[in-house]
């Protein structure tokens, strides 16, 4: 009796000691992905894209508020916000804390659903099967007003159906980016055409990777892209990976940098989770400095 219950006992253990870890260790062990993206012409500077996303955040997630303000010390010459910034009505003035060193460079952002409408609590074994849908509510109930405010105030552009030209470094960039498809606010046709060649880079910006808008940026010439949303599969198993994108993109892509099409494709795992769902497993939070680079003669 006393060997057949020891193994249920053994289990129940190692269970609490998982949950331990991927809520506490894991969820906060913040770390710095980089990738060298060649898109440039021939004999033009190398310039940092930095890359934050889907932080999820509360007003009391010290820890991570301070991690972002450390990444100013990458020196970034663009700082990209791919949405889901907030968790917390009371989020914005954290938020702004967390980005205040970053906010005198160039930056540009997009919303995510949850920058809108405020987590709920969820049956977390529905997400295994299929993507999780987006609020039923009709109006807003987070602060997103100011949480763009604050930004736009500082100089970052948004965004979000709508397309601008930034200088980042040496180059002049022409930026194309749409809100967030997963609650159906992505309006591609604003920003449909094909993006200036004369640009010397053309770079795309989402929040959810669907397929269908990322073969539209491709077609459309832009030549990097930029998305969030999937928290790279949150809960992973090693050496398999994610077991669910919650979007349209493939679980191969779920993070990381990949190509599309003609165009690069970086998806962020983000940084946070929601208050509902504080774990990460085998996924650690991050963000992503992107290094362009002059691609040989031979890369597309």
């Amino acid at each position: 009796m006393r060997k057949a219950a020891a193994i249920p006992l053994s289990l129940l253990g190692l269970g609490v000691a998982g949950l331990g870890y991927a809520s506490v260790i894991e969820r906060n062990w913040f770390r710095l992905r980089r990738f060298d993206v060649p898109v440039l012409e021939p004999g033009q500077r190398p310039v940092r894209v930095l890359q934050i996303s889907d932080l999820h955040l509360t007003p009391g997630r010290t820890r991570l508020i301070n991690w972002v303000r450390s990444l100013d010390a990458l020196n970034p010459d663009l700082v990209v916000n791919t949405g889901d910034t907030l968790a917390h009505p009371d989020a914005v003035p954290a938020y702004l804390r967390a980005v205040e060193p970053l906010l005198s460079r160039p930056g540009l952002f997009v919303y995510g659903s949850n920058d809108l409408y405020a987590p709920r609590p969820k049956n977390p074994a529905r997400y295994l099967w299929s993507p999780s849908k987006g609020p039923q509510q009709t109006m807003p109930n987070l602060p997103w007003t100011e949480l763009g405010a604050g930004m736009t105030a500082a100089g970052w552009l948004d965004v979000n159906n709508t397309t601008a030209r930034v200088k980042v470094g040496d180059l002049d960039v022409f930026v194309g980016g749409i809100h967030d498809s997963h609650i159906n606010r992505d309006r591609y046709d604003e920003i449909a055409g094909p993006a200036p060649a004369d640009a010397d880079l053309r770079l795309g910006v989402m929040h959810s990777p669907e397929p269908r808008n990322m073969s539209r940026f491709a077609a459309d010439g832009y030549q990097l892209l930029l998305a969030g949303h999937t928290h790279g599969g949150q809960l992973c198993i090693p050496f398999y990976g994610a077991l669910v994108t919650n979007c349209g993109i493939d679980r191969a892509r779920v993070k990381g940098l990949h190509r599309h099409e003609s165009a690069w494709l970086h998806v962020s795992a983000g940084l946070g989770t929601s208050p509902y769902a504080p774990v990460r497993f085998s996924c650690p939070p991050e963000a992503t400095l992107l290094t362009l680079v002059p691609r040989r003669p031979s890369t597309t």
